[in-house]
């Protein structure tokens, strides 16, 4: 590292090779004799008339052909030699002043002797004359523009390789390098929850520190980890700890950064990757979002050509276990399609460690929150235990985005620091969206949205497994009209009865409307689309259909989006369909039955909502009583 040559800073503006080669063209038109402007072409006989009246006090005649006359200072006084007695810069021209083809040399020579005998012209001389200034000329326009075409393509091959500047550069590595050198803050200690992942990284990172623990035992030091999980979770975070945490080289980049135009670029910029990380071993890379360029070969390419990101591919395999390969340099990868990643890529001895990175749970979300309240001002004794049971299912960018969200909601309300309302209001704003408060809504209309969130209140209340209700408002968020909210349960397994429960419940609205008004509306939308990703989930994923029995179509490779062809027959297409239909309209049916058995209540609900517009449990408690099941540890806490 001492012996690193340091980089060259020293860079230099095109602006500044514009003002040279102008001043270079300015030059050669002045030192090539013509004094920044062209000599004034007279004819034989002018020249004649100036010799005679004694104007000229020197000739200088190039190649016996072509003669430039210099004027004395009296001439120059003369009015019509005015034009050339300056320059362009307003300076005297010190000449020549006039040029002229001089016919006969022997008769000019005879003449121009004669003269100076008889006193009329002080000097004159014979040259000659060399044509290379007007070939410069000629060709300084091609030079200029060849010119600028290499400063344009240096400056477009540079950004793309990466480094050097070289046209020829473009095969370079584009992955950021963070060494002793660079400041990376990231630690360990910033990331909250993932302790499982955590773990596994933070071995990985304790061998490239002190590698003798492992290898005095026979221990060999892993290929590569691959993070997996959801989007937001956290899989660059780990990585960003690791390159604060290591200590050693650490490359960084994605996998769209080997994906290029030109021909061979991706396996060339692989190759040039791996070269410096060994160069710089022990080492890590990190390759985020490696399914750009990991998916598996063969499924795109239905043409049968040459596939660029496959060579890509393929010289990744290679440089992760292949001949020659070096033990010092580990490779981690993280992405949220691990299914579509190629299975050589997958397998031991490349990526020997798989690790899920998944959402965080109840305990983690408390962690998280307590990282991302630190920088804000909040008030005192605020409980993030409440915080991360108001917010199941919400990944670290999301409580990231909900503290956010709540510090810009307590300064739009000018206060002094965030407090839990805010918070609750932020989760409301990024689950259902902005309060649209100004949308004209009929008060039929407005009558019909009260009926069908009171729907949705009123089964939930009634059934056993559905969610436990938050609160109802029918003031429009977003594109929805009216929302109710539910605080689900972490479960790890579900139930057939606790699916249909929840079934039934996103049918409570479009049933309320049916047994109010005895008519239907567009307003279960995103219902219907629920329950028939639920209800086609439990058929051809989950097999909990008795029909079909204990079968699923699900493919968890991935590669089924590849095939145009169903994994069944055309006769079980028709039968998931009709079980499909059948699983919802019973629970529509069943919600229907429970609503009519509570119309009034359902009617009462809906007044209150079309009064107050948002209504909160304690409100269902006073109508419906309490719910006539065991309630929950988490139902406690509910505001």
């Amino acid at each position: 590292m001492a012996n690193e040559k340091k980089p060259n800073n020293f860079k230099i503006s095109p602006w500044l090779i514009y003002v040279l080669v102008i001043a270079g063209f300015i030059a050669l038109n002045y030192f090539g004799g013509s004094g920044f402007q062209d000599t004034t072409k007279i004819s034989y006989s002018k020249f004649n008339e100036y010799l005679n009246k004694g104007q000229i006090e020197k000739v200088i005649i190039y190649n016996k052909t072509e003669g430039e006359a210099y004027l004395t200072k009296s001439a120059l006084e003369e009015k019509e030699n005015k034009k050339v007695a300056k320059d362009m810069m307003g300076n005297v021209n010190k000449g020549p002043h006039y040029s002229f083809d001089i016919g006969n040399d022997e008769v000019f020579q005879n003449k121009i002797e004669k003269a100076s005998d008889e006193g009329k012209i002080k000097s004159f001389e014979f040259k000659g004359k060399s044509n290379w200034s007007e070939l410069l000329i000629t060709l300084l326009p091609f030079i200029i523009i060849i010119g600028l075409w290499v400063l344009i393509m240096r400056r477009m091959s540079g950004g793309a390789g990466g480094g050097g500047g070289q046209i020829f550069n473009i095969g370079k590595s584009r992955a950021k390098l963070f060494d002793e050198k660079t400041e990376v803050k990231t630690t360990f200690k910033d990331v909250a929850g993932l302790e499982g992942a955590k773990e596994e990284i933070q071995e990985i990172v304790e061998f490239l520190k002190t590698p003798e623990k492992y290898t005095i035992l026979g221990g060999k030091i892993p290929k590569g980890a691959l993070l997996v999980g959801p989007p937001g979770t956290g899989k660059t975070l780990l990585a960003k700890a690791v390159a604060g945490e290591a200590k050693v080289p650490f490359f960084s980049l994605s996998g769209s950064d080997f994906v290029e135009m030109f021909v061979g670029v991706g396996a060339s910029r692989v190759r040039d990757l791996f070269k410096q990380a060994k160069d710089k071993a022990p080492s890590i890379i990190f390759i985020d979002e490696i399914d750009a360029v990991g998916r598996a070969r063969g499924k795109n390419n239905m043409s049968g050509g040459n596939d660029e990101r496959e060579n890509t591919l393929n010289q990744l395999l290679t440089e992760m276990d292949g001949f020659g390969t070096n033990t010092h340099v580990i490779v981690i990868a993280a992405t949220n399609r691990a299914d579509v990643l190629d299975k050589a890529l997958m397998r031991a001895g490349r990526f020997d460690r798989q690790i899920y990175v998944d959402l965080p749970d109840i305990r983690e979300r408390k962690e998280i929150f307590e990282v991302h309240l630190a920088p804000l001002k909040k008030v005192e004794g605020l409980d993030t235990e409440f915080l991360a049971k108001q917010t199941p299912g919400f990944s670290g960018a999301d409580i990231a985005n909900v503290c956010n969200e709540a510090a810009l909601i307590a300064a739009r309300n000018n206060k002094t620091a965030v407090d839990k309302q805010d918070f609750l209001d932020a989760v409301d704003r990024i689950v259902g969206g902005l309060e649209k408060k100004n949308k004209i809504v009929t008060p039929e209309e407005k009558h019909a949205i009260a009926v069908h969130e009171a729907g949705h209140a009123t089964v939930s209340w009634m059934l056993e497994h559905a969610a436990p209700l938050i609160k109802v408002t029918i003031v429009p968020r977003g594109q929805s009209l009216g929302a109710a909210w539910y605080l689900p349960e972490e479960r790890l397994i579900v139930r057939p009865e606790q699916m249909l429960d929840e079934m039934c419940a996103t049918m409570g609205g479009r049933a309320a409307e049916k047994v109010i008004f005895n008519k239907i509306s567009t307003g279960a939308l995103s219902d219907l689309e629920k329950v028939t990703k639920q209800a086609r989930a439990m058929v051809t994923i989950y097999g909990l259909n008795e029909k079909l029995g204990n079968i699923t179509y699900y493919d968890s490779t991935g590669q089924s989006e590849y095939s145009f062809s169903k994994p069944y027959s055309e006769d079980t297409a028709m039968t998931i369909d009709k079980e499909i239909s059948l699983l919802i309209e019973n629970e529509y049916q069943r919600a229907i039955k429970i609503l009519e058995d509570n119309k009034e209540k359902l009617e009462q609900l809906a007044a209150i909502l079309i009064e107050k517009e948002v209504i909160f449990k304690d409100d269902l408690e006073t109508i419906f009583g309490k719910r006539p099941f065991n309630i929950t540890a988490e139902e406690t806490d509910i505001v």
